[in-house]
């Protein structure tokens, strides 16, 4: 019964990772994370 619990628990945590995945895909998050990251990387090595 134990392990069930546990098999139970990492998919429907792999679900619920899928799906807000999938929100923030749908919503074009992933540009505003990109350009953030950009930002990050260039001013770490002192360009921007």
């Amino acid at each position: 019964m134990k392990r069930r619990n546990i098999i139970l628990a990492r998919v429907l945590t792999f679900v619920a990772g899928a799906g807000m995945l999938g929100t923030g895909i749908l919503n074009s998050e992933y540009k505003t994370v990109l350009q953030k990251a950009i930002k990050v990387c260039l001013e770490c090595i002192g360009i921007g």
